[in-house]
């Protein structure tokens, strides 16, 4: 709360218009989903440097030339989307808990990014969703989404991956992007307003040809252990 309450006393003179801006991007539908990542991207940047946040970010030529693709990192809490706005070059959208959706500015982001809420106890709002962004990326939009369900609470430690989660990827036959977090957790958990970096690997990516054959649950099981893999490589530096 401490480095929020920070981004914003810092900013103070800005956030208007950094809000009318955000909200004119959700409610407009002539404005591109390109025009409102660059004016989120834009308001990620400051928030960020005024948060004392560096983001350090590895493996961008990771990421497919070819739009229509899944980013699945881990999951350490509010902060994550923040690190991949800042850090990726290309728009994506992404999907939310429903609980979480309704939360002030995360509302009106999601909103202009064309994001999708998800009720995780509603099965059949569940494959909506799933059969909604299967269509999405079908047609080249990029999302992401973590495949833990919920944020770890124990630090760069991560939850079992769900196999559901997967299940758009399959359908739409699209490249899969592992993506490790690393003290993510930091800037909104931790009782400090200290400069914190926050780094984010983006591994190769998985064809489709590479796990076609595979089950859910074992797509899911090799993301996790690549995850892992590299922030433990990155660990052990």
């Amino acid at each position: 709360m401490g480095r929020i309450i920070l981004m914003v006393l810092r900013l103070f003179y800005k956030v208007p218009y950094y809000m009318y801006s955000i909200c004119k991007c959700a409610k407009r539908d002539d404005i591109s989903l390109e025009e409102s990542y660059a004016v989120i991207k834009k308001v990620t940047k400051a928030a960020n440097r005024a948060g004392r946040v560096t983001i350090e970010s590895h493996g961008l030529e990771n990421i497919p030339k070819e739009n229509g693709f899944v980013f699945f990192p881990n999951h350490q809490g509010l902060f994550d989307v923040l690190v991949f706005l800042e850090s990726c070059p290309v728009p994506f959208s992404f999907v939310i808990k429903k609980e979480a959706s309704n939360i002030i500015l995360l509302k009106q982001v999601g909103a202009a990014l064309k994001s999708i809420s998800i009720d995780r106890e509603d099965i059949r709002q569940s494959m909506q969703v799933i059969n909604e962004m299967t269509e999405a990326v079908k047609n080249g939009r990029n999302f992401l989404i973590f495949a833990e369900g919920t944020r770890s609470k124990n630090g760069n430690k991560l939850l079992p991956f769900k196999g559901g989660t997967f299940k758009s990827a399959v359908k739409a036959k699209c490249p899969i992007v592992p993506c490790a977090l690393i003290d993510s957790f930091k800037p909104f958990d931790e009782k400090s307003i200290a400069p914190v970096t926050v780094k984010l690997i983006y591994l190769q990516p998985i064809y489709y040809e590479e796990y076609a054959v595979m089950k859910t649950p074992d797509i899911a099981e090799m993301v996790k252990q690549r995850i892992e893999t590299a922030i433990a490589e990155y660990e052990n530096k």
